[in-house]
């Protein structure tokens, strides 16, 4: 089929907003400003009109955005020129680029993208070309990286209707870097890899948002030489094949004509969404000065270490299965925690961080992230000093996300001695190891640990 399979991955990086010191939060309280425009395409730097802003301009919508006061800014507005690029976004885009292999360009031309949808007040989006040519190495071999820019996310959609979109400028100008592979992957679950391991990387930077929305694939394709399609609108790497997959029957069954967009429906089919745009639509931002990247510049860029070496170390140096490790490499607790508690085995520290929380989540459908650093070492002083047995921990953790304080009395450990347990065993014979444990346990509220330490002693 001569199939040619390509991503774009749109990264949110957690820093302030690109082209203004607003911060880039999203919020859900009421706004208390609301502007109403209509926009027009320009012609691009080649004098044309693009073909995916007129297809938006035909639909002759009006577009509402709510704003507010204390946390966004003119510059939202397109009321007030762009300030300078965020000093630490260009820093995280610099550092991705190097990790990515990419050659740096000498100067960064912020350009304007005509974008006439309503999602940026301006008519144009802001993007800036930041490195090219670059590769990662996989399972089934290189596949390149065309390019790596950094630009402004657009407004967040609250509304549509026939003749109007209304949008929220919380999310306009929110730093995103965007990576572009070449068309080197083999097939649908090779995409996945790639996205799964370009992912992993931009977490190592510690630079990016984590959670729903913030990062966001696209995938190019094209077969048998036809026009490619671009196909958006989806999170979840582990649709990526169906998708992929779906998408080649389609194409067999109704060859495209023309280059198209496509958005990516729940059930993984795709359906129209607009022409594909072309190089009319983009222009020099007159705004802005040109920033030359010096060596002195690029010198003073760490190059992180990734999560997936971190991980190798943590299950090398305290004996982890590869599991909890990948788990563990964002978690600045356990390491903490296993120099604070060194009588605790680093597998229940590591288990109680990572493995109890998700139990409770699956179980008990419980708010996980109530529970914070400060309770887990509460939690796991009263463990350490025998005074809450090992099944306790658990029981508090789920109180803490019921909203009720760290109350051991009702969990408290008393002592059992070798005397007491061994009477149970003579008026008790040849029952099992986990029969005595039941009977000891039953009549005395201690550490089991303790109780089959004791047992496994006598038996």
């Amino acid at each position: 089929m001569d199939l040619k399979i390509g991503l774009e991955i749109h990264q949110q990086l957690n820093t302030k907003k690109l082209f203004c010191n607003c911060p880039s939060i999203l919020r859900d309280d009421p706004h208390d400003i609301t502007l109403k425009r209509r926009l027009k395409p320009v012609v691009g730097e080649l004098g044309e009109i693009d073909k995916a802003a007129l297809h938006e301009l035909e639909k002759g919508k009006h577009f509402t955005y709510q704003a507010y006061s204390d946390s966004t800014c003119l510059v939202e507005q397109d009321s007030e020129p762009p300030h300078l690029i965020t000093k630490d976004a260009l820093k995280a885009a610099l550092e991705i680029s190097l990790l990515l292999n990419t050659k740096i360009v000498d100067e960064i031309q912020v350009m304007r993208k005509t974008v006439i949808d309503g999602s940026n007040t301006s008519g144009f989006q802001r993007t800036a070309l930041i490195a090219y040519n670059g590769y990662i190495k996989t399972s089934k071999g290189r596949v390149g990286i065309e390019s790596i820019s950094l630009e402004e996310d657009a407004a967040r959609k609250i509304k549509e209707t026939k003749d109007s979109v209304t949008y929220r400028l919380d999310r306009l100008g929110i730093p995103l870097i965007e990576i572009t592979t070449a068309p080197d992957i083999k097939d649908s679950e090779h995409a996945k890899e790639v996205a799964e391991y370009i992912g992993m990387l931009l977490r190592s930077t510690d630079k990016t948002k984590r959670g729903i929305g913030t990062i966001r694939q696209d995938i190019n394709l094209s077969i048998s030489n036809n026009p490619r399609i671009e196909l958006k609108g989806f999170q979840n790497l582990r649709i990526i094949p169906k998708v992929i997959e779906k998408e080649i029957k389609r194409q067999l069954r109704n060859f495209p004509k023309k280059p198209e967009v496509r958005r990516v429906n729940p059930d993984t089919s795709t359906t129209f969404l607009r022409p594909m745009p072309g190089a009319s639509r983009m222009y020099p931002e007159s705004d802005l000065e040109p920033i030359p990247i010096t060596k002195y510049l690029l010198d003073k860029i760490k190059i992180p270490e990734l999560l997936t070496e971190k991980a190798i170390k943590l299950e090398k140096e305290y004996k982890l299965n590869s599991e909890i490790s990948k788990l563990l490499v964002k978690n600045n607790l356990f390491l903490k925690l296993v120099k604070k508690f060194p009588n605790l085995k680093p597998l229940f520290l590591a288990q109680t961080l990572v493995l109890t929380p998700k139990e409770i989540k699956k179980r008990y459908n419980l708010n996980i992230s109530k529970i914070k650093p400060k309770h887990f070492e509460e939690i796991l002083t009263y463990y350490n000093s025998k005074k809450i047995s090992k099944e306790a921990v658990q029981e508090l953790l789920i109180d803490v996300c019921n909203n009720k304080k760290i109350n051991i009395s009702k969990y408290k450990t008393s002592e059992v001695s070798e005397k007491e347990i061994k009477k149970i065993i003579i008026e008790n014979k040849n029952l099992s190891f986990n029969a005595y444990m039941g009977l000891v346990l039953k009549k005395y509220k201690v550490d089991p640990s303790e109780v089959a330490k004791i047992l496994k002693k006598l038996l």
